[in-house]
């Protein structure tokens, strides 16, 4: 697989893993339905893109 696929899955990921936790946490804090979704969206726009690209980076070197 090539390393532009696998950032991107990497970042699919990342970005799954970061709302589905924002919107769980928000549930149990007892927000409503809007305002968890507006929490999951924040949690995404939050996601470490540099980091992501360096662990791949990391991965990619490892593999050469």
């Amino acid at each position: 697989m090539n390393d532009k696929i696998k950032l991107a899955e990497a970042v699919r990921t990342a970005c799954l893993e970061a709302a589905l936790r924002a919107y769980e946490d928000a549930g149990i804090s007892g927000l409503c339905e809007e305002g968890r979704w507006e929490c999951a969206v924040q949690a995404i726009k939050g996601v470490d893109l540099a980091a992501l690209v360096k662990l791949t980076d990391e991965s990619a070197d490892r593999n050469a």
